[in-house]
């Protein structure tokens, strides 16, 4: 039987005939990167290959020490006896799909995807494949999203009830790729300046310098002892929740932007006043209508309900199995 194109060992997904790993989740000599989040991009292998688009943000995640190399969408490069290439996810910005292709024969490493509209990321490409290695994140039929403005115009108009109210609003999300959609996505609706976390900032100065428009943005560490907060929005990622950073905007309203807000049981028990649901994953329809794009004869799901989405294909005539990884998805916290 011939080798797959790519297989999992104990350091990440393994393309022996390239002679390098896709997301290694430890060390190795060569990685070949589809985002920025930390569970795809890790520090410490020797060189890394991603989208063109991707390497500032890969630069601020791995260092200035790290060797990256960007190749642009679409692009095809030979490393070994496979011909790779990086075609965009939708996920955030720079984020892509790898395909690899040996002899005719085509796999494509889904990495983290959505097929929503966003201001902020290049749009998701359904790449045709043989085989087809795609996340499952949100892979229940509960979960389906409203469209982003729609969300955007929600966040509107509760920032606006807490302005009347004298209130602060916090909206915790993701410091790379949810903070810069909403900003992107707020844009649209006012143009306030939002203030927001110092892990947020690097991250948006990164999207500016591709020439994504947001709001005006502040570092809340920038501003004066004593300022008031009352009226304004500030972004902040989840561990900031219950922390002393918190203290300074005196009342507050408190919310979190994630698609695990679909499910209201979970933004009681995280003791938030409100949820938006937007996810930059791809939600139930999406992900079976992505399946059906690619043409694939056989899939292999991986992360968040990866079996539920395998069982569900199967019994559906499609050939799939589950890939064991430690990605994480669109995790709480």
């Amino acid at each position: 039987m011939r080798t797959p194109l790519l297989r999992p060992d104990d350091r990440g997904l393994f393309c022996e005939a390239g002679g390098f790993h896709i997301d290694p989740w430890k060390p190795v000599e060569r990685a070949v990167i589809s985002h920025g989040h930390g569970d795809h991009a890790r520090w410490g292998s020797g060189a890394y290959l991603g989208a063109a688009a991707s390497v500032p943000i890969l630069r601020r995640r791995l260092g200035e020490a790290a060797v990256i190399e960007g190749v642009p969408f679409g692009e095809t490069v030979r490393i070994g006896d496979v011909a790779v290439s990086f075609h965009p996810a939708g996920h955030i910005l720079g984020s892509a799909q790898v395909r690899v292709e040996r002899d005719g024969e085509v796999w494509v490493f889904s990495g983290d995807y959505k097929r929503a509209a966003d201001p902020t990321c290049e749009p998701f490409e359904p790449v045709a494949c043989h085989t087809f290695i795609t996340e499952a994140t949100f892979a229940l039929p509960i979960y389906r999203w409203d469209s982003s403005a729609a969300v955007a115009r929600e966040v509107w108009e509760w920032w606006e009830a807490n302005r009347e109210a004298g209130r602060a609003s916090v909206l915790f999300c993701y410091a790379l790729g949810k903070a810069q959609r909403i900003l992107g996505e707020l844009a649209r609706i006012t143009d306030r300046t939002v203030f927001v976390h110092g892990s947020v900032e690097p991250l948006n100065e990164a999207y500016r310098s591709a020439g994504v428009e947001m709001l005006p943005t502040r570092p809340v560490a920038e501003t004066t002892r004593g300022q008031s907060f009352a009226g304004e929005l500030i972004l902040a990622p989840p561990s900031a929740g219950g922390s002393t950073w918190m203290r300074r905007f005196g009342p507050t309203s408190t919310a979190f932007a994630s698609g695990w807000m679909r499910v209201r049981g979970t933004r009681r028990r995280r003791g938030f006043d409100r949820g938006f649901v937007i996810s930059d994953h791809a939600d139930w329809p999406d992900l079976l209508s992505t399946i059906a794009d690619t043409g694939a004869e056989r899939v292999l799901t991986t992360h968040g309900y990866a079996g539920s989405l395998a069982r569900y294909l199967n019994e559906r005539g499609v050939a799939a199995g589950t890939l064991a990884t430690p990605f994480e998805g669109e995790m709480e916290d």
